[in-house]
């Protein structure tokens, strides 16, 4: 799943890339993806010519020429690809967008499971639970005690607050682990167990691997004038490295533990704490 790293890397190759260049052609390859209606944009997006893209979260804003925005939601096996037309395809195929410069961008989704929505820049309340979130984790308003003052209102593991985009958007299962490594907290602490400067660590954490992890996923997804995200990560330290792999930090096993159907790693030696699991 594209969390932070992942798509501020494409952010930030499509921002060097689409300001200014016009859609030339659309092909909705699977409509019921797209949740404003296909057809409509189909027939409207044509002619239009990107601006910057934003981000929010885990939801990539496509701002637009005529005051829309595309955005979209990739959940767990979307991706984007931009490079020359005709280019081999990866994946199923959602979206094509011909552009003026002689490139595609193109969205390509394996379970379907992804969002786009279609709608005026002043409009995106109309997303489901838009409004509901959290702020964005690299979002300048939210400060240490900002965050202090969040976190407090949540109870139960801290690997699963950090998961929770009421409490803070963009983080998922895979960097979660990394924050927490980062931050030397055992991911099934609870919450209520950590102290003010436990939490104050997990925020320094917490955007130090954003920043630490942001060039690094850019490096495996772009190759000249092409991106082609695959979700490439040989330079985690801890998730999905249990059994042979070595801690960074003190050489020692890291831990995989599967449950609720997904995978949690970490370092038993510098992340003490937590369940005694066997």
């Amino acid at each position: 799943m594209p969390e932070i790293p992942d798509l501020e890397a494409i952010r930030g190759f499509l921002n060097e890339r689409l300001p200014g260049q016009t859609v030339a052609a659309v092909e909705v390859k699977v409509p019921h993806v797209v949740r404003t209606g296909a057809a409509a944009l189909a027939e409207s997006l044509p002619g239009d010519a990107f601006a910057e893209t934003g981000r929010r979260g885990k939801f990539l804003l496509f701002a637009l020429a005529s005051a829309r925005v595309l955005a979209v939601n990739p959940m767990l096996t979307g991706r984007f690809h931009y490079g020359p037309a005709g280019a081999k395809g990866r994946g199923r195929t959602c979206l094509r967008l011909a552009l003026s410069g002689g490139a595609e961008l193109r969205y390509s989704d394996l379970r379907l499971m992804g969002r786009l929505y279609l709608l005026p820049a002043d409009g995106l309340d109309a997303i489901p639970n838009w409004t509901a979130g959290g702020p964005d984790l690299l979002d300048p308003a939210l400060t240490e005690e900002v965050w202090l003052e969040r976190v407090r209102a949540y109870r139960g593991r801290i690997k699963n607050v950090l998961t929770k985009a009421e409490f803070v958007q963009g983080v998922g299962n895979a960097y979660s682990d990394e924050i927490l490594w980062e931050a030397r907290i055992n991911p099934f602490t609870p919450r209520t167990a950590l102290d003010d400067g436990d939490l104050r660590r997990l925020f320094a954490s917490a955007r130090a691997v954003m920043a630490w992890a942001t060039p690094l996923a850019r490096e495996r997804m772009t190759r000249g004038e092409t991106l082609d995200y695959a979700e490439r990560r040989d330079f985690f330290r801890v998730h999905r490295l249990g059994g042979e792999a070595r801690c960074p930090r003190d050489g020692a096993r890291i831990t995989d533990i599967e449950a609720g159907r997904r995978v949690t790693s970490f370092c038993r030696v510098c992340q003490p704490g937590g369940p005694a699991f066997s």
